[in-house]
């Protein structure tokens, strides 16, 4: 028997852009994508803290903004985009839950340990658990 469980999580998002005419699926920066272990094209659900809405939809990437600076440096928050209808349910500046599942054997769920990323208001890492 198989099942979905928690592979990976990016907690308390926050939606820098929604663009209604592009194709579909949700952009994430980078550097988000490689520590929270969600690949590109994986299906992804989004919980949108601010209206309740819960969706899927599926990760693609966006350019990485890990590297920018707080100083005097012109500041970019990590982007956390939704294209297409998902685009509908939710507005610039929401807080989202981003969460990825794998479907695995029920004999292997305890050895899968999900690893959650949290990120500051400029979606920047501040933490990861695994």
């Amino acid at each position: 028997m198989r099942a979905d469980f928690l592979y990976a999580k990016i907690h308390r998002a926050r939606v820098t852009d929604s663009n209604l005419n592009y194709i579909g699926s949700i952009s994430l920066d980078s550097g988000l994508m490689k520590a929270s272990g969600i690949l590109e094209g994986m299906k992804v659900e989004i919980l949108n803290i601010n209206n309740g809405e819960r969706f899927s939809t599926y990760a693609i990437k966006a350019n990485s903004s890990q590297d920018n600076t707080k100083g005097d440096e012109k500041y970019k928050a990590a982007t956390v985009c939704l294209n297409g209808a998902a685009a509908r349910k939710v507005q610039t500046g929401d807080i989202i839950i981003i969460i990825a599942y794998a479907n695995i054997k029920i004999k292997h769920a305890s050895k899968i340990k999900p690893r959650v990323v949290f990120v500051d208001s400029d979606n920047m890492i501040t933490e990861i658990q695994e």
